[in-house]
């Protein structure tokens, strides 16, 4: 079995709560593993927090989080409609943060998602203005689980 589903939210506070529960209560109630539930619901409020604040020129402009639990992998996708991802000159790929700033006070989103996280990637809409942000997580299940998913 798998789950997916997506979300068009307006560029505002509200709505990082709103796509984490949704987030939260999809997985609890597959039954996956409460650690893991946390690390991903850490890893969108930040990727949609970074939509909230850099998303677009107008704070009516929306972003678009979509979920994928399929088998043992659940990955997340984080679209806006802002600036994208500044680039170096070609042929350099999109910056990849490796490493926190320590003195910042803001900027870590992206680290964030990069610890809770297997696998990230950052990319600029093709096309179109916008970024993209998407990351996978190999999911473990509760005993007992409900709805485990098998591949």
């Amino acid at each position: 079995m798998s789950i997916w589903w997506s979300l068009q939210l307006r560029r505002e506070a509200a709505s990082v709560p709103l796509a984490r529960r949704l987030l939260l209560g999809t997985m609890e109630t597959a039954g996956v593993d409460p650690d893991i539930c946390y690390d991903l619901s850490v890893a969108l409020s930040e990727a949609c927090a970074n939509a909230v604040e850099h998303g677009g020129d107008a704070p009516t402009d929306d972003y678009r989080v979509t979920a994928f639990i399929d088998g043992d992998t659940c990955r997340i996708e984080v679209t806006d409609s802002g600036p994208g991802f500044r680039r170096p000159q070609p042929p350099a790929p999109v910056p990849t943060p490796t490493q926190a700033p320590a003195d910042a006070e803001d900027g870590r989103g992206l680290f964030l998602i990069e610890a809770l996280t297997d696998h990230v990637r950052y990319r600029n809409r093709t096309g179109r203005r916008g970024a993209v942000v998407s990351f996978d997580k190999i999911l473990k299940w509760r005993e007992g689980a409900a709805l485990p998913m098998a591949s």
